[in-house]
């Protein structure tokens, strides 16, 4: 029994020496393998730090210090350390990536070029390209449902500039103008107005003459400025008539120089006229409003017919300041005329300078030049120096004693 017992208390004693050397093993094993993974960690740590520094980003990796406290602390941190490593690697990846974006966009800001502002443009003009045929569609529409408008608009346009240029140059020509050709520009003036008014009878278009309103209903904006349009160049064909009649009077009648200054007073009191005619038609478009505006749209209507009238009167002060000059003008002579003797005219060689031919009815400037009466006052229409001196013989150039009417077309 002793011997038994002894034999048991050995096996006892191995046994719990073997569980104390394991024990011993496992916290050894568990020490080195935490030693390791810290060195690890202390590695990656150093490197991502140096790639961190070689690029743009903030890496930021935390510090694992050993825990003498527990066994299994070890591989857990150094799960956690590996799991941030790859995420620092990964957005650090990441960011590498995106750097060339970052660096292009750079560059372009760089360079200075409206990357933005070009786009834009690209888009409108695809989008006028592709828009194009529906515009011509649109524009022919326009073109068809107001074909008569569009072609009374450039048959009276161009029969303006076709009498204005041919009466100029029936006034320089003087008395080698021709009386038929007179006659040919104010048949064609009252013909071309004739037609028009007969054409739209049933607007009365010829109200706007008297400062009454057209019969059009409803009066809409484009109809407006229609009526306002070809009002204006009836008037100027009426007054362009007047300035024929004075191209067909005779010489002994009526000179040069005084036509001129008819030419130059009719001009005057033409624009004058034109900027009075188109008020009625104005006020009654924006005085009328519709039965849905009630009291706001007539009393904001009138206000603006206010401030109209208000604007157009001042515009009217300054052409009756303009008027009241050029009739002053008119019964004055405009610069100083002195008949020349017949030994000045012997002395200046017998020749006017301008024509070249021998003097009619010529007259001395204040610089001592003789010239023709109507050559001078030819010339003094462009200029207000002397042709051969350069001396100022008048203040102001009188422009419209050439028989030249005005192409400004007043629409308000």
């Amino acid at each position: 029994m002793m011997k038994l017992r002894t034999q048991h208390d050995s096996e006892h004693r191995r046994l719990a020496d073997l569980r104390k050397a394991a024990t011993v093993m496992q916290t050894n094993s568990t020490e080195l393998h935490a030693q390791s993974g810290n060195a690890t960690s202390l590695t990656l740590q150093t490197e991502l730090l140096a790639r961190g520094e070689e690029g743009s980003g903030d890496v930021r990796v935390p510090m694992n210090t050993p825990d003498a406290g527990g066994g299994r602390a070890g591989p857990r941190r150094q799960r956690a350390a590996s799991h941030r490593h790859s995420h620092s690697h990964g957005h650090a990846h990441t960011h590498s990536h995106h750097e060339p974006e970052t660096d292009g966009a750079d560059s372009d800001v760089d360079s200075g070029e409206p990357s933005g502002s070009v786009t834009e443009l690209r888009y409108l003009f695809r989008w006028v390209h592709k828009s194009l045929p529906f515009l011509v569609i649109l524009c022919a529409k326009l073109v068809l449902q107001h074909a008569l408008g569009l072609a009374i608009g450039v048959g009276v346009f161009t029969t303006f500039l076709y009498v204005n240029r041919n009466i100029q140059n029936q006034v320089f020509l003087q008395e080698r103008q021709s009386k038929l050709q007179c006659i040919w520009l104010l048949l064609l003036l009252t013909s071309s107005s004739l037609l028009l008014y007969y054409t739209f009878l049933e607007e009365q278009l010829y109200y706007c003459l008297i400062f009454l309103s057209p019969n059009i209903e409803p009066l809409s904006f484009w109809g407006v400025l229609w009526v306002v349009g070809v009002t204006n160049f009836i008037l100027k064909f009426v007054f362009m008539g007047l300035k024929c009649l004075t191209l067909l009077v005779p010489t002994y009648i009526m000179t040069y120089s005084t036509k001129g200054r008819w030419y130059m007073l009719t001009e005057e009191v033409g624009q004058v006229y034109q900027a009075v005619a188109p008020v009625s038609v104005w006020f009654r478009y924006l005085v009328s409003y519709q039965d849905s505006d009630g009291l706001a749209g007539l009393t904001l209507g009138i206000v603006l017919a206010l401030v109209y009238l208000i604007m157009k009167l001042l515009g009217l002060y300054g052409q009756w300041g303009s008027l009241q000059k050029t009739c002053r003008m008119f019964v004055s002579d405009q610069y100083c005329r002195v008949a020349a003797t017949r030994s000045q005219c012997s002395e200046a060689g017998g020749v006017c300078p301008i024509c070249q031919s021998e003097f009619r009815q010529p007259l001395v400037l204040l610089c001592q030049h003789i010239f023709c009466e109507e050559c001078i006052a030819l010339w003094l229409n462009q200029d207000k120096t002397c042709p051969l001196c350069r001396s100022v013989i008048v203040d102001k150039v009188c422009k419209w004693k050439d028989g030249a009417t005005s192409p400004h077309l007043q629409i308000y």
